[in-house]
């Protein structure tokens, strides 16, 4: 973990651990929250402005009022007296957003004692000081996605988080974002529960299990309708049915209140999640991974589905063997909504190089490739109406790039989130104006 900070040849492991090992002492040294501070003013001028919707603006400006984006264009007013940033010329987009994460939740990932557990709370596990969140926000990423892991057909209930790196932990909670769970099929719950010699440990005892956890909600669903109906009829003497966590999420999910996003990477498990979803009258949001989504593209439009992709990563395991790098443009080009998530928190540091493979492999144009980051991504999670672009009304997530953001040699110069600055690549020390260390 320490090594992805410093990249290093072999020979210069000790050196280069080094500067890592500083950053990790520092970011682990007793912290002080702070509270957010209370929205300001700002006018950003002189940018070349990315908007992820209506193309570029080069010479352009935005305001932001009371953390909203209040104006962008090439020309804009303010009022007098409002603080100015001169952006130089450099660019200007949308906060990144990581719609697969699973950062600050450390080991506590995936509740593998059962292959059901949409009742787990990933806000109980999350731990808000943990460093890949200042390492994601300084890579410009401002919002993510926290998932429970793939080890379950039905794992917990994910957060939405901001990075506001130093602020206390409900300040980081993304305010308003819809309830997502995440449902997982193919390998990984076959290998975790196989492996014991239960089920599911096979491609058949996986949906069987969905099936059978999905029928007992609807069972669950019509004890508590028909109690609802006895006592809106005035029975006094009607029962209420046993309160069961684990039925209450499920029956969430087929009420449409959770948006489901599913580890799948096989083209004929999309075709079975599509159906099954159809079969229990609850909508599917978003399949991640998607690696054969390319195969079965235009059924998975249809049933308006997203993916939240890799951009080339393949053969790492046997169902990733069909991948290909040119998989998230041919699948957008049959009208699927297509996101570049990390699924790592090294990999989070630098989506922009991995949305701009998309360019390279399958043509996409620019704003195309940042969509997958930004607009795209922020629809799978469920709040493209507040973040995701640059449009009037918007959360004030921006990231300003000391170069082109689609290369590899650019780095984000500042990052702000609701207006604020939460990176600053030119103060001292590690560019935190948010961060206090505990006296």
């Amino acid at each position: 973990m320490l090594r992805r900070l410093v990249p290093c040849k072999p020979a210069s492991v000790t050196v280069c651990l080094l500067p890592a090992l500083a950053i990790a002492i520092a970011l682990t040294a007793a912290a002080q929250d702070t509270a957010p501070p209370p929205p300001s003013d700002l006018l950003i001028q002189n940018a070349f402005i990315m908007t992820a919707t209506h193309g570029n603006i080069p010479n352009g400006s935005v305001y932001i009022k009371d953390g909203k984006i209040a104006a962008v264009g090439a020309k804009v007013s303010a009022p007098s007296g409002v603080a100015v940033i001169d952006a130089g010329g450099k660019y200007l987009t949308p906060g990144i957003i990581d719609s697969h994460s699973h950062i600050a939740l450390d080991d506590d990932v995936n509740e593998a004692t059962s292959p059901v557990t949409p009742h787990m709370m990933m806000l109980d596990a999350f731990d808000y000081h943990d460093k890949a969140i200042y390492r994601g926000l300084a890579g410009g990423v401002t919002t993510s996605l926290l998932l429970h892991g793939s080890a379950n057909m039905i794992g917990g209930q994910a957060i939405v988080i901001k990075h506001k790196y130093g602020v206390n932990r409900d300040a980081m909670l993304f305010p308003g974002a819809p309830r997502s769970i995440k449902f997982a099929s193919g390998e990984n719950p076959k290998r975790v529960y196989g492996g014991r010699n239960q089920l599911p440990s096979t491609r058949m005892g996986n949906f069987t299990v969905q099936r059978e956890a999905l029928a007992q909600a609807q069972d669950y669903m019509r004890e508590w309708d028909a109690y609802n109906a006895k006592v809106k009829n005035g029975d006094k003497d009607a029962s209420p049915p046993k309160r069961d966590l684990k039925l209450d999420a499920l029956a969430d999910v087929l009420r449409g209140n959770l948006l489901v996003q599913i580890h799948c990477y096989r083209s004929d498990e999309f075709l079975t999640e599509i159906a099954m979803a159809k079969e229990f009258g609850y909508k599917l949001r978003a399949f991640h991974h998607a690696l054969e989504a390319y195969k079965v593209a235009d059924q998975i439009a249809a049933a308006n589905v997203g993916i939240a992709t890799f951009a080339d990563w393949w053969g790492y395991k046997e169902e990733a063997w069909d991948a290909i790098p040119w998989n998230a443009v041919l699948s957008m080009r049959k009208g699927v909504r297509v996101a570049i998530k990390s699924d790592s928190d090294d990999f989070a540091r630098r989506l922009n190089q991995e949305a701009a493979k998309t360019m390279r492999y399958g043509g996409a144009t620019e704003q195309e490739a940042l969509q997958m980051i930004t607009l795209n991504a922020a629809w799978i999670i469920g709040v493209d109406d507040k973040v995701g672009s640059l449009d009037v009304g918007k959360d004030a997530d921006l990231v300003l790039w000391d170069g082109y953001p689609l290369s590899s040699s650019a780095v984000p110069s500042k990052v702000f989130i609701d207006g604020a600055v939460y990176f600053d690549r030119s103060l001292p020390g590690f560019g935190m104006p948010r961060y206090k260390e505990a006296m």
